[in-house]
């Protein structure tokens, strides 16, 4: 597959790419600690790529908190922006392919269809907006990129929704959930197999694309499944995002239409419950 280089490794996805990188057995694959691939530190990120002369980069690097990024806008910026100018430079000094991953939270989320990628991207909060200029610095910079869009990120790794839930799920005999957020769940071991599938065809069908697995579902939707499938006993209300106000607003329809990535890769995507199953089994 020659030579590949990931950036943010000890990310939810970063370590799904390592777990199934090694399940399909891909060599070349490297994956440096922060400690030495510092996406804000150029002269280390230089090191990285004159050590590994890497084909291909993919970067998981990101400020993911999306209620502190209100109040904590440089480092947002710095990360989802400077850091992704960073790699994207020397990846055209390097003549490397890069693989960047962004977010459903570029857009303002009032569309009542399926958002395509040539939409047009209106963040309603700070994350959305570091992220959004992180796309738009790759694009600036670089001829030869995939930027992939992906939405409510889950995985057995990290903190995310689904293990919030369980933990949650098994202290209290109540939860209340929002309801009029809508959006599509991803397992991140299924976006890692869509980028080393990229990877493995070198089509050269650069641009922007959306990659969420299949299907709609609200956040109440999303926590009665992981409940349902765990077998977790906990009461679950639906509530509307009015009554649990948070620092970030967040869009209120976020699902993103798939065909661009299905047509140019020949994917079938799992239906986000299928894929919440076996995430549960694993866990």
């Amino acid at each position: 597959m020659s030579n590949i280089v990931v950036f943010g490794a000890s990310g939810q996805l970063g370590q799904s790419l390592k777990t199934v990188a090694a399940g399909q057995g891909v060599t070349g694959i490297h994956f440096p600690p922060e400690s030495e691939a510092n996406i804000l530190d150029q002269d280390a990120l230089r090191k990285v790529f004159e050590t590994y002369r890497p084909t291909w980069c993919i970067n998981c690097a990101a400020y993911t908190a999306v209620d502190k990024a209100e109040d904590d806008i440089d480092r947002a910026r710095a990360i989802n922006k400077t850091g992704v100018e960073n790699i994207a430079l020397l990846s055209r000094e390097y003549n490397s392919i890069l693989i960047h991953t962004s977010t459903d939270f570029v857009f303002k989320g009032d569309s009542p269809v399926p958002l395509l990628e040539d939409d047009i991207a209106e963040p309603v909060n700070i994350y959305g907006l570091t992220k959004l200029e992180g796309e738009q610095a790759v694009e600036s910079i670089l001829e030869r990129f995939y930027t992939l869009r992906t939405s409510w990120l889950y995985s057995e790794y990290g903190n995310n929704f689904v293990k919030t839930m369980l933990k949650l799920g098994a202290e209290r005999d109540e939860l209340k959930i929002v309801a009029d957020q809508v959006g599509t769940p991803t397992y991140a071991l299924d976006l890692a197999a869509v980028i080393l599938k990229i990877i493995a065809e070198n089509s050269g069908a650069f641009g922007t694309y959306h990659y969420s697995n299949e299907g709609v579902a609200s956040w109440y939707d999303f926590a009665k499944a992981i409940f349902d499938i765990s077998g977790t006993k906990v009461k679950t209300l639906p509530i509307r995002s009015s009554a649990y106000p948070t620092r970030a607003i967040r869009p209120s329809f976020s699902v993103m239409d798939k065909s661009k990535i299905k047509a140019n890769f020949n994917l079938e995507i799992p239906y986000w419950r299928d894929s919440l199953i076996t995430c549960i089994n694993k866990l």
